[in-house]
């Protein structure tokens, strides 16, 4: 008995154990079938172009609409799936790790699926084993991408405002809120708002970018800002949310006291007018979300029929109380030119019903997108717009031939037709363009067709101006009939600039306005302890008290002794040249600041360095004696230091007391009469030559000579050949012989040279001309032969 008692267990668990794999068997089998890589036909190995190529042709092949297969659909939406799991790495990755169980699972759950379907077969929620799914199949098309979002969701957020949830896998929180989602989404879809979902596991980066870090989190987009939801998860207060997040000034209330107000500001408006009229007190969130898609060429007013304030308005316009109206106004505020009614008022049909009024019968012409919009660039044959714009003024005198000229584009409304008027003092750029510079003080009619993106237009003014008479209508009929006929009757071209914003705030309303959102979104984190975003902003903060108390703290503890102020050293005289001699004169080399290599040049470098100098380089020859060496090398080295890194400049020296003839012979042998005859027999000491030995040229630099006297003191920056007049040339040759007998008889009585000051000042203005010879608009001295250097003493250098 015993025994026939195991064998019946035995056997139920096996039964039991059949039916267990019968019912997963169907699962077992799809999970198996599903592979994306066979799908797409491409190697696990593919790469993204190799993925994308094979999802295309596929598509094209599989798509319902051009394949009547009966099972083109199921395969296409296979393909798509497929594309969808390969085309994301983060997925992809997850697909080869855990595979894929079923099409609607997320990736890295498979260990979790079997046991969810087997209780599923047993009718079980998932509630019930509390493994929430937070995402359903319906939300699929809700899901947002990083792309995705900056190049669609991110402007349309500029036409409509968005509701977006984010979720992540596992989130028990997201599974409680979905009804309330759902039904939010059911109810102001249809009004236009715009709905999506971002996954964290998936968008990292996506929700960084909107500071979105945990979730369940719902985030209002609108004009490209991010304002989080801290309510509780209602319905009601998502719909609050969302008209908090609107503009205030969307839609005006109207009454009695100010409709004709409200209608007579399109002049100054430059927009058209919309009455909406309902039996709702307060405005339907319909209305706004339609006011704020057009609020950009369409000003909305609301009028509650209800009210006891409205009776002269309903009955101006004979508005039916039973249904909701909507009258649109352009320039005639008496008499509406569209008007709609229906008792089930939906988005669809107010947008169209706007669209097609979007702009006045002759709007004015107030910035480059309205012009856009209204006049746009030839593309095709077919859509070409033709665009016959008034150039007039504001004056009384204008006001006459403006009205003429919105009575004659009434009356000849067209496709190919827009009418506009611009003001010239508002827009003179582009009035120049179109006039041709010409002043004109009568209004004047141009017919313009758009052609580039860069300006380009051909136009046509119609002649003899615009008074507004019948003479000029017909005349102006007349042009447009014979370019419909033919368009190149537009023989004028002109490049028109960029208009004027004339309906941009000013700079301080700007800033104000930019100001209070940065508040808002500061008190909105600190209200609700958004800390992760408030974390850069707060160390910013510390740092800068931190920065503050630290100094105070180390003033209040420092000794007093430590904050007087020390007497400044007295600066050291520079050296004479005397003390200069004494440390030795062998050493060339500058101070290290303003160190420039100085060659000197001997009867061993002066073939090297002049006669065989190679094409195009210049050496430039400072002359100086052993008592000015040391000075006289220091201000030659600062005045050159910026042309040292020149490549084709050589800085070389000349030693007067070992070389005297040199300077006279080179002198010789360039002399012409704007040469000064005693130049040969001066002191050479502080001038400087820039020696071309290729062209055998060079240009001279006159030091400025040092006497006791300012006014003896004179510079020729240029060359010799610089001189503007004989006279000038006389006084200051007089001058340097007033110098040297000077000089000499300071020597005869034993005295000392000038001193290192003086001899420093010598070379102040070389600066000046190095920047004149490197442009190269010093004169030049041309020499039939270089002079040879040879050693000589002193004396017969200095005998005259």
């Amino acid at each position: 008995m015993t025994g026939r008692r195991q064998e019946r267990v035995q056997w139920t668990l096996s039964l039991r154990f059949c039916l267990f794999l019968l019912i997963l068997w169907p699962w077992m089998v799809e999970s198996a079938e599903f592979d994306p890589y066979k799908i797409l036909g491409v190697s696990r190995r593919a790469s993204q172009p190799e993925i994308k190529k094979a999802y295309k042709t596929l598509a094209k092949e599989w798509h319902p609409d051009k394949n009547k297969d009966p099972s083109a659909e199921d395969m296409f939406i296979k393909v798509s799936k497929s594309y969808e799991i390969l085309s994301n790495e983060e997925r992809r990755a997850n697909f080869d790790r855990y595979g894929q169980m079923d099409e609607n699972q997320p990736f890295g759950q498979s260990q979790h699926h079997g046991f969810r379907s087997f209780h599923h077969s047993f009718y079980f929620d998932e509630s019930f084993f509390q493994f929430p799914r937070s995402r359903e199949f319906a939300d699929s098309k809700y899901l947002l991408h990083h792309t995705q979002f900056n190049s669609e969701v991110l402007p349309d957020s500029f036409k409509r405002p968005y509701l977006i949830k984010v979720i992540s896998e596992w989130c028990f929180a997201c599974v409680h809120i979905q009804p309330v989602w759902k039904e939010t989404v059911e109810e102001l879809e249809p009004l236009g708002v715009g709905f999506g979902i971002i996954d964290l596991g998936y968008e990292r980066r996506l929700s960084t970018q909107l500071g979105a870090h945990r979730a369940p989190s719902i985030i209002g987009l609108i004009n490209g800002r991010v304002s989080f939801f801290h309510q509780a998860v209602v319905k009601e207060h998502l719909r609050q949310f969302i008209e908090d997040l609107l503009p205030n000034k969307l839609v005006h209330k109207i009454s009695d006291s100010n409709y004709e107000w409200f209608l007579d500001a399109w002049q100054d408006e430059n927009k058209p007018s919309v009455l909406l009229f309902d039996q709702v007190p307060v405005v339907p969130l319909l209305y706004k979300l339609t006011a704020f898609s057009f609020r950009d060429h369409v000003r909305f007013g609301y009028v509650d029929q209800g009210g006891t304030h409205n009776t002269r308005l309903l009955r101006q316009f004979n508005i039916n109380t039973y249904a909701p109206t909507m009258l649109l106004f352009k320039e005639d505020v008496q008499n509406p030119v569209d008007i709609i009614q229906a008792r089930g008022m939906k988005k669809q049909i107010m947008d169209e019903f706007v669209s097609n009024n979007k702009f006045l019968h002759v709007p004015r012409l107030v910035n480059q997108q309205l012009f856009d919009e209204l006049c746009p660039i030839k593309q095709f044959h077919r859509r070409r717009k033709f665009c016959v714009l008034l150039i007039t003024d504001q004056d009384e005198s204008f006001v006459s031939g403006n009205k003429a000229f919105l009575d004659f584009a009434v009356a000849n409304r067209k496709d190919v037709l827009r009418f506009a008027y611009v003001y010239q003092r508002h827009q003179q750029p582009l009035c120049q363009a179109l006039l041709r510079n010409q002043a004109t003080l009568s209004p004047q009619v141009v017919i313009l067709e758009r052609r580039t993106q860069a300006g380009k237009v051909l136009f046509r003014s119609l002649s003899g101006g615009w008074n507004g008479s019948e003479e000029d209508k017909f005349r102006l009929h007349g042009e447009i009939e014979l370019l419909q006929k033919d368009p190149s009757y537009l023989s004028s071209d002109a490049t028109l600039p960029q208009l004027n914003n004339e309906m941009a705030p000013i700079f301080i309303i700007r800033w104000l306005n930019a100001a209070y959102d940065y508040f808002i979104q500061v008190y909105d984190d600190l209200l609700y302890s958004n800390w992760r975003e408030m974390m850069p902003i707060l160390s910013l903060i510390f740092s800068a008290l931190f920065i503050l108390f630290g100094t105070v703290i180390i003033q209040a503890f420092s000794e007093p002794g430590e904050n007087k102020p020390q007497k400044p050293k007295p600066k050291e005289q520079p050296p004479s040249p005397e003390d200069t001699g004494d440390r030795g004169s062998t050493s060339s080399r500058p101070p290290k600041k303003d160190f420039v290599e100085v060659t000197e040049l001997t009867d061993v470098t002066y073939i090297s360095n002049l006669v065989r100098l190679r094409p195009g380089h210049i050496n430039v020859v400072l002359v100086l004696s052993d008592a000015s060496k040391n000075v006289l090398l220091r201000k030659f080295a600062k005045e050159v230091f910026s042309f040292s890194g020149t490549q084709t400049l050589h800085f070389s020296f000349l030693n007067s007391d070992k070389h005297g003839r040199w300077m006279p012979s080179l002198l010789r042998s360039a002399r012409s009469d704007d040469l000064d005859p005693e130049e040969e027999y001066s002191d050479f000491t502080g001038h400087v030559l820039a020696l071309n030995g290729h062209k055998r040229y060079f240009c001279l630099f006159r030091p400025v000579f040092t006497g006791d006297q300012s006014a003896d003191s004179s510079l020729s920056d240029a060359s010799v050949c610089s001189r503007k007049s004989r006279s000038r040339s006389r006084s200051s040759s007089k001058s340097r012989s007033r110098s040297h007998s000077r000089e000499e008889g300071v020597s005869k009585r034993g005295s000392a040279r000038a001193t290192s000051i003086e001899l420093h000042h010598k070379l102040d203005r070389l600066g000046l001309w190095m920047e004149r010879l490197m442009e190269g608009t010093l004169p030049r001295i041309h020499v039939t032969a270089w002079p040879q250097l040879d050693e000589n003493a002193n004396s017969s250098a200095n005998q005259s």
